[in-house]
């Protein structure tokens, strides 16, 4: 855990800003993410719901830094009506990207983030702790001096998970991934996503 810590703060210090001019020095922005599903196989039930709204500031005319706080939720019921999944995981996402502008209002960037999960599972009544890097560069167009739209796709995660149950051994579970591509039959990019950011 610790030179997963380490790895992290190194990388978040790697990104330095060096432009000459303002840029977007001193301005707020945010943006985050909402969603919610539910599917249904005959009399099963599972849903999810996430939110994490992400607040940033432009602490250098090219570099910002910024940090996520929210839930996810997931339940699932069986054909009886009996909930055997019922999990709440509270997310810290602090973020920081460096711009490099390519033309006119389109910047490449290049983030490192470092999430931090605690979660709970009602039915098993177990505890979850999480801590993981992820690199993602992307893409950014501003539209106006209030909006932008953005793309970005991870190239790199790792992360560390421990699970305690209220009774018996805990599990600690260690993920690496730094295959941007999700396969070779599908060769498609690794958790592209796509969205909009406010600034003000």
């Amino acid at each position: 855990m610790k030179k997963l810590l380490l790895i992290a703060g190194i990388a978040l210090l790697s990104f330095k800003g060096f432009s000459q001019d303002k840029g977007l020095q001193g301005t707020w922005w945010v943006a985050g993410q909402l969603s919610t599903s539910s599917v249904k196989t005959g009399d099963e039930k599972s849903t999810s719901t996430m939110i994490l709204p992400i607040v940033g500031y432009f602490f250098a005319p090219s570099v910002t830094a910024g940090v996520g706080i929210g839930t996810m939720g997931s339940k699932k019921d069986n054909a009886a009506g009996v909930t055997t999944e019922d999990s709440n995981t509270f997310v810290v996402k602090p973020l920081i990207r460096k711009y490099w502008n390519i033309k006119g209002g389109l910047f490449f960037y290049g983030q490192a983030a470092l999430p931090i999960m605690s979660g709970k599972e009602k039915i098993s009544d177990s505890k979850s702790m999480s801590v993981g890097l992820e690199l993602a560069p992307g893409f950014d167009y501003v539209i106006n001096k209030w909006l932008t739209v953005e793309t970005s796709f991870t190239v790199f995660n790792v992360s560390s998970t421990t699970i305690t149950p209220d009774t018996g051994d805990k599990t600690t579970k260690f993920n690496f991934n730094a295959n941007p591509m999700n396969s070779v039959a599908d060769r498609m990019l690794g958790d592209l996503q796509v969205g909009v950011k406010f600034l003000f």
